[in-house]
């Protein structure tokens, strides 16, 4: 059921003209429909505005007609998240003062809505985007960085602009994933000189940033990126690989739901070190589509070979 500020909200961007704003806000009311189950209503309200949105003044085109923005309605919940406990205090942290943000700004204080992402690939970075938007009923904006960036001098710059500009018109969690692709160095010998007055603009923009919404940026290497984003962000997240209480974990969650008396050896948990979180999902997915398709089980077996195989995808590589 939508909130009396979203049914107000809903009826000014009517009045006012405002497409976007008003599609936001059913996004918003989706969301929150889909968390409390109403499946088929949050998924008719989204089809209802799948329509591209029109262009507006100068502004760049946001949606179906741009490809600069994926817009997305997760539903994800935070238990579904495989991360340190260190990390997932600093998610519900960010989650709290979000919740929280009139009775913060009531003492003068800003909820944090700056986050950098660091870790490597698989280990749950975009997934925490996706659970923060769903958590807080927020449609997600994945930013399409490769996009933004052209080959002609102060257009990359005028894009990232009207991004923020649009960021500040329309409350979401905007992930700005691959952030190496802007944040790099700009000490690094191979940066040209647009590079770094994109990232000048970059640094500009999110400082001057006071909007509702959640600016995330996530990146796969942390030494690439230019020391002076990190004073710009809120806080950073560190993301690593499972470790062996995180691994049996991930293979309790999705393998007893389907087989509930499978045993998870610790063999099977010193076998799976090294692999992501995502890529030992991938593994209990697939187990569970080859028991269905075979009519059999899932043994423990099988689970070593197919976590062998996988690592022997990182070993043919090395080679």
């Amino acid at each position: 059921m939508a909130t009396a500020d979203q049914l107000k909200a809903l009826v000014k961007a009517h009045v006012d003209g405002d497409a976007v704003q008003f599609k936001t806000i059913v996004l918003q009311i989706a969301a929150s429909e889909a968390r409390q189950n109403h499946g088929k209503l949050a998924l008719d309200l989204k089809n209802l505005i799948a329509k591209p949105l029109p262009q507006r003044g100068s502004v760049v085109s946001i949606g179906k007609v741009n490809p600069m923005v994926e817009l997305s309605l997760p539903t994800n919940s935070l238990k579904e998240l495989f991360v340190s406990v260190d990390t997932r205090v600093k998610i519900e942290r960010i989650l709290k003062e979000y919740r929280n943000r009139k009775k913060l700004a009531g003492f003068g204080l800003q909820n944090r809505r700056k986050i950098l992402l660091e870790g490597p690939p698989g280990t749950g970075k975009t997934f925490t985007s996706s659970i923060i938007a769903a958590e807080l009923e927020l449609p997600l904006y994945t930013v399409q960085t490769d996009k933004i960036t052209t080959k002609f001098m102060g257009e990359t710059s005028a894009k990232l602009r009207q991004l923020f500009e649009f960021i500040g018109e329309n409350t979401g969690v905007y992930l700005f994933d691959e952030f190496d692709a802007l944040g790099a160095n700009r000490s690094l010998d191979n940066e040209v000189g647009e590079m770094r007055r994109v990232l000048n603009s970059f640094l500009q923009f999110i400082e001057e940033d006071d909007s509702q919404s959640i600016v995330i940026a996530a990146t796969n290497n942390q030494q690439l990126l230019d020391q002076a984003l990190f004073r710009r962000f809120d806080d950073v997240l560190h993301y690593s690989l499972p470790r062996e209480n995180e691994i049996k974990q991930i293979f309790s969650e999705y393998l007893q739901g389907f087989q509930p008396d499978i045993a998870i050896s610790s063999e099977l948990i010193e076998e799976a070190q090294g692999l992501s979180q995502a890529e030992i999902v991938r593994i209990c997915q697939d187990a569970i589509k080859e028991a269905i398709l075979s009519e059999s089980t899932i043994t423990e077996k099988k689970l070593l070979a197919a976590v062998k195989e996988r690592k022997a995808v990182y070993l043919h590589w090395e080679a």
